[in-house]
């Protein structure tokens, strides 16, 4: 019988977290869906180590992370680009990487974009809190974000590595120009002014140094409402573009809350969500309507609302 597959903790990074595709359907009980931010990474990780997409991996934020295995793995590194090394050698990212028993892998700092993956074949074998093991930063549920000396056990491989050329993933990194995130209108838009709603589609952006896995919290041109009474707390979805009282929109990420008290004007979409997970404090951010407009004699053009038909 070999050693117990682990990974010993060596340097944890600024924020290392466990993170799989999160805690979905417990929205009533107020519990955020959480998982991994960049959630294409983490699945195209998993897939080059022979994973099923939802296995926990680790998710680092800007600084990268340092662990020694303590029986021969398979590891994959993808999301934003950074160094990486096995025992000090360079290796490659967003590619399978065998490394063997007592050697350190280390991923080193972002040179761009903010946050990487690492898989392992196996995955990383936590108790799952309400069918997840992600880490949750706004609830405190699921495991601490990782430290110095710390043991993390893995499961059995599958024994089945992907062919690596299969479905790879581009570059996941910062984009070279603004992050473009595809909005449709949210479920409070007539609480806006018609100015409102055409500056959000119009003028940039920039990321604010308060984002974090909550929200990204963006700093521009104030969306000013139409509508300026109390508006009682109501269900939030991933990707939400809430506007609070300063009148500066954020975009509500994996661990956002289940409910909220400000205006959503509106909703990215789905696929777009991932980009967020990449962009740096004042990194710009620029959104557009996802559905054609329609000019009609009353007024200008305006989108098409969420779910309706165009």
């Amino acid at each position: 019988m070999g050693p117990e597959r682990t990974l010993v903790v060596v340097r944890p990074g600024a924020l290392t977290l466990v993170e799989d595709e999160g805690r979905q359907g417990h929205a009533h009980l107020a519990v955020p869906r959480s998982g991994a931010l960049d959630r294409g990474a983490l699945a195209e990780a998993n897939r080059l180590v022979g994973n099923e997409a939802g296995r926990p991996g680790l998710e680092t934020t800007l600084t990268g992370v340092a662990l020694r295995a303590t029986a021969a793995v398979v590891v994959a590194v993808t999301g934003a680009p950074a160094p990486v090394t096995v025992d000090g050698r360079t290796v490659a990212m967003a590619e399978q990487v065998a490394v063997g028993a007592g050697s350190v892998l280390a991923v080193g700092a972002a040179r761009t974009g903010l946050r990487s993956y690492v898989a392992v074949d196996g995955g990383i074998a936590l108790e799952p809190v309400l069918g997840s093991c992600s880490t949750d930063v706004l609830s405190g549920l699921g495991p601490p974000p990782l430290r110095a000396g710390d043991v993390l056990p893995l499961g059995a491989p599958h024994g089945v590595l992907a062919t690596q050329a299969t479905g790879r993933i581009p570059d996941r990194g910062r984009p070279s120009g603004p992050l473009l995130l595809s909005v449709r209108p949210g479920p409070r838009d007539d609480w806006f002014t018609a100015a409102a709603l055409t500056t959000l589609v119009s003028r940039p952006y920039l990321v604010g140094r308060h984002s974090n896995r909550i929200a990204l919290r963006l700093e521009g041109p104030t969306l000013r409402r139409a509508v300026n009474t109390e508006l009682p707390s109501e269900g939030l979805v991933l990707g939400s573009v809430q506007v609070p009282a300063d009148g500066q929109p954020l975009v509500f990420l994996a661990d956002h809350p289940t409910t909220g008290g400000y205006p959503v004007i509106a909703v990215v979409d789905h696929m777009d969500v991932d980009g967020c997970a990449q962009v740096r404090p004042g990194d710009e951010v620029r959104f557009r309507w996802a559905a054609p407009t329609t000019e009609t004699a009353a007024g200008p053009a305006r989108p098409t609302r969420y779910g309706a038909a165009p």
